[in-house]
């Protein structure tokens, strides 16, 4: 689950992660004046959407006067910000007001996971303020990493190696490898599945503060913290995105035209590549779980289609512990009550596959025998429409 800056800070201010003062989330230009005189006058104004980038894209800007914080949020308020990660847009609904910071320099702080190594994994650099990816394809010996033992997690000394590794200034160091050490408490006492600070700001008055904070949580760990209950509904700026999360579906929007439904985290994935590399663009990443009843495939029917990009659906299943036969009479049925306009490619293989290709030749939806097949007919019949 994503939340928000301010929902992150929240949650680090809770274990100690020196912070800069704010006075909270505003969602008028009338409540940010208010915001930033509590500051003493002066404020800086932050979007709270999903992405990073809002500085480039207009998202953070600094008022001088609460005067001039409302002509601000007049702007900012309401307005669709585009960013190289959210190129698509995001509505800002909201805004943090903190204290400005005079920054003297930037560093990188984050926790990742490491399916290599299957341990979480700290990463720090002295070049923060920028995307660490970037960071990577253009200095990889800028970054440090510090694997973290599952059981003995890490100590005070490989802390500051690591802050030392990636050249971090040593006045910083020690500060930086205790804000490390708060950073690894809530990321594992909040079941975290990663957090960034980028940057960590050293100040001119020689604070080191959090500046700014990414934090996401693991789904699976959202029963231990009911305190996380009232960030749930702002987890996803995606209104397709959160509709598919509260009928428990996998889903994430990518921009295509190609609809795609699958069984398995795998096979989709499999049929997304398919689906490339005969010229088309998936629209979505939709796995319909174990079972395709007809209930279940209406449901992902109406979710895909609901992105107006669709011009063609995918439907690919392997049916294992699911029979091929009762995946067809659910994908029939389904179809049947609902007004579909596009073209529609199912392939089934695997239990009663042979049973379940006689179903759909009666029926008006497109049958194809492989993987390969059903990706090259829906992107034709795409392409063409």
């Amino acid at each position: 689950m994503k939340i928000h800056e301010y929902q992150a800070k929240e949650v680090l201010a809770k274990y100690g992660v020196p912070l800069p003062r704010n006075s909270g989330v505003a969602t008028t230009p009338l409540e940010v004046a208010a915001k930033v005189s509590e500051l003493g006058g002066r404020g800086v104004i932050k979007a709270q959407v999903h992405s990073g980038g809002r500085g480039k894209a207009g998202g953070i800007k600094v008022a001088n006067s609460p005067e001039e914080a409302e002509q601000i949020a007049n702007g900012m308020l309401g307005m669709i910000l585009k960013t190289h990660q959210a190129p698509q847009g995001i509505k800002v609904e909201k805004v943090l007001i903190e204290e400005p910071i005079n920054i003297k320099q930037e560093y990188y702080l984050g926790i990742v996971p490491d399916r290599n190594t299957q341990c979480d994994v700290f990463i720090v650099s002295a070049k923060g303020g920028m995307d660490i990816e970037a960071v990577a394809e253009e200095d990889l010996d800028a970054i440090a990493h510090l694997p973290i033992h599952p059981l003995e997690g890490v100590s005070d000394y490989e802390l500051r190696q690591v802050c030392t590794d990636a050249k971090l200034a040593p006045a910083v160091i020690n500060k930086a490898a205790a804000i490390l050490r708060q950073l690894y408490n809530a990321y594992i006492g909040a079941d975290g599945s990663l957090i960034e600070i980028n940057p960590l700001a050293v100040t001119d008055d020689g604070r080191v503060l959090a500046a700014d904070a990414k934090f996401q949580i693991d789904d699976a760990a959202l029963f231990r913290h009911p305190e996380f209950a009232s960030y749930t509904e702002e987890s996803e700026e995606d209104e397709i995105e959160a509709e598919a999360h509260k009928h428990d579906i996998a889903y994430v929007r990518l921009g295509g035209d190609v609809g795609i439904i699958c069984n398995g985290a795998g096979l989709t994935m499999a049929t997304m590549d398919e689906v490339k590399r005969a010229g088309g663009n998936p629209a979505d990443f939709l796995d319909v779980g174990g079972g395709a009843q007809a209930d279940r495939v209406k449901t992902c029917l109406g979710i895909v289609l609901s992105d107006p990009n669709v011009k063609g659906i995918l439907i690919n299943i392997f049916g294992g512990i699911t029979r091929c036969d009762e995946v067809a009479k659910g994908v029939v049925t389904a179809t049947q009550s609902m007004a579909i306009t596009v073209p529609l490619v199912v392939r089934l293989a695997g239990t009663n596959s042979v049973e379940g290709a006689a179903i759909l030749a009666e029926s008006k939806l497109i049958p194809a025998s492989t993987m390969q097949e059903a990706a090259a007919k829906i992107v034709a019949l795409v392409q063409a429409a």
